[in-house]
């Protein structure tokens, strides 16, 4: 799927060709009506992200990137801030200062649910091509109520570092 750009006078500006998996999420999200472009395997999102075909840009707070680990080489940009973890009123504005509205991003969180709620609000304001990592950093709660052993990045042995 070639998707076509177009400045304010409706003229074409560029083309983005997303890879295939992209496209197929993008599918999926249009058949779900998914408010954003679609959700992507965490494996898929590595092979995307160390191809350069997208940027991966974890929006975890600070304090669970430092404690818990993270994706080496990636974005920040926290979607909520604080112990309290309440909405960061300059998400959008970091976001836009670190990507362009047309670039392919993928978002990853804790579990995949705040990173679902940024790639809604990304959307809404102009972002173009916008994926959610399903199952996070961590994954699903287990019936112990505790993650990382129930999918999510970490699980699926994926590179990881911590501070």
């Amino acid at each position: 799927m070639t998707v076509i750009q177009f400045n304010t006078n409706n003229s074409p500006v560029a083309e983005v060709e997303l890879p295939e998996v992209l496209r197929i999420a993008k599918e999926d999200a249009l058949q779900q009506g998914l408010a954003y472009a679609g959700i992507v395997a965490p494996d898929d999102a590595w092979k995307l992200f160390i191809g350069g075909q997208a940027h991966l840009v974890d929006v975890r707070a600070a304090e669970e990137r430092k404690f818990v680990g993270h994706v080496p080489n990636t974005l920040h940009v926290a979607w909520q801030t604080g112990p309290a973890l309440i909405k960061n009123p300059r998400f959008l504005r970091e976001l836009e200062n670190k990507l362009p509205k047309d670039a392919v991003i993928l978002l990853l969180c804790r579990s995949g649910k705040r990173s679902a709620a940024a790639a809604i609000n990304a959307t809404a304001a102009g972002f173009k091509h916008v994926f959610n990592v399903r199952e996070g950093f961590e994954g699903e709660l287990d019936d112990r109520q505790q993650r990382g052993a129930n999918g999510g990045w970490r699980q699926r042995g994926l590179p990881w570092v911590q501070d």
